[in-house]
């Protein structure tokens, strides 16, 4: 499915098909401020590697450090130096903030947005289904907005709430991270009887997803090594190097490995934004020993 953008990048077309890398947001080594430099380098690392668009201030992108001013100005800055469409994390803990956050995403030039229902507290699948109308129904602009379901870090969004908000024609898709088959299966048989992108955020069940129909993936791990991610999307099996990289990342917090990946591949990522301990600090050691000597850092 192509959508038209009616944004800064007028006429550039989104497809919600293949490989979106979800990008770290570099920073500054004394500070948490953003590194812009280092984040448009990185644009067209990850642009040359093969992905079909990039997705920014997602959970990988740890968008709840950043300012509203940081994220607009990233997302203006990106708009203008990518060279494939851009994915525009909105997500905030009000429904004001992410309406803000959306209008200047798209004033900024963003092909699509991504939204995360309101994080920290837990809602009722009720209370999440006004939320995502109440935003369809304030924002500006003509871009395709992708519903987030990311039950690790927020209130997952239930199947049903899922059919009600693609019913209204205001949600072009969702990113599934939950790596629940059963939800897959049902965000499938949702997707036959209406145009709704399904994109799967879980590397684990990716092959399966696309095997079974899944339009593409949103990958943290494809912001470190995003060669074996678009093999993954072109063969659609399963690849041991990457299921050993996701068994290391997943033994520290997110996106620790990536981040740590993402400068052994000579981008700048900046350090930890929390303090480690001694015993994590040794693992990440023991990580890029194994990632150097790996055949993942190309």
């Amino acid at each position: 499915m192509a959508f038209g953008s009616k944004s800064n990048n007028a006429g550039r077309q989104i497809e919600l098909k293949g490989v979106f890398a979800s990008a770290i947001t570099p920073h500054r080594a004394a500070t948490p401020e953003v590194d812009f430099s280092a984040a448009l380098d990185l644009f067209d690392f990850l642009t040359n590697a093969g992905v079909e668009g990039i997705s920014i201030f997602g959970t990988t992108g740890e968008f709840l450090n950043y300012s509203f001013q940081e994220r607009q100005r990233l997302i203006y800055l990106g708009a203008k130096r990518s060279r494939v469409p851009l994915i525009a994390g909105v997500s905030h803990s009000t429904l004001a903030g992410a309406i803000q956050l959306a209008d200047e995403a798209v004033t900024s030039g963003a092909d699509a947005l991504l939204l995360l229902p309101p994080y920290f507290y837990r809602y009722e699948q009720t209370e999440i289904e006004a939320f995502y109308l109440q935003f369809a129904k304030e924002i500006r602009g003509g871009v395709p907005v992708l519903i987030h379901n990311h039950p690790n870090f927020t209130s997952p969004i239930d199947i049903g709430t899922v059919r009600k908000l693609s019913e209204t024609g205001h949600y072009a898709g969702i990113e599934d991270c939950s790596g629940d088959l059963k939800y897959l299966a049902g965000l499938l048989e949702l997707k036959r009887s209406r145009p709704f992108a399904v994109l799967t955020g879980n590397e684990r069940i990716a092959a399966q997803a696309l095997r079974e129909g899944a339009d593409g993936i949103i990958s943290g791990a494809a912001c470190a090594i995003p060669e074996l991610i678009v093999e993954l999307f072109r063969t659609k099996e399963e690849n041991e190097k990457l299921n050993e990289f996701k068994d290391w990342e997943e033994r520290f917090p997110h996106p620790i490995a990536i981040k740590q990946a993402v400068a052994l591949r000579k981008q700048k990522s900046g350090p930890p934004l929390t303090p480690l301990a001694p015993a994590t600090t040794q693992l990440l050691d023991e990580f890029t020993k194994w990632f150097i000597k790996s055949n993942s850092a190309h």
